[in-house]
């Protein structure tokens, strides 16, 4: 529970959503959820956002897009980001190995780094 952590002092939540309408869906009343707790919303990420293809790197939207934008703009909470799907990215996590430090070049690396300084900047004093 949220009271459980708050001997953490965390600094928010991040919500993650996919772009589909019934995910968005799901994480809007998470959203609600943590404004009833008092747990400051950071933002919201959308993943899966596109897929990139491994052969020529190509993002193509599969799914719907822009479901994240849209609820963080609804809740009035800031966007952090869109994640497409990535082969690399997957590899390397069931790997255990370090995307940000091996893949500077896929189409997720720029994305993930975007939305990854916008939570340090929340966090600096």
């Amino acid at each position: 529970t949220v009271d459980s952590l708050r001997p953490f002092k965390p600094l928010g939540a991040i919500l993650v959503t996919t772009p589909q309408a019934v995910v968005v869906g799901d994480v809007r009343r998470e959203l609600t959820f943590c404004k009833k707790t008092g747990l400051h919303v950071l933002g919201v990420i959308e993943n899966m956002s596109g897929f990139v293809c491994p052969h020529c790197t190509e993002c193509t939207n599969i799914f719907s897009s822009g479901g994240g934008e849209e609820l963080a703009r609804h809740a009035e909470v800031p966007f952090l980001g869109s994640v497409p799907l990535d082969p690399q990215l997957s590899r390397s996590l069931e790997e255990g190995r370090d995307f940000m430090q091996e893949f500077t070049k896929s189409a997720a690396y720029p994305a993930i780094s975007h939305i990854a300084q916008q939570i340090l900047e929340k966090a600096e004093p």
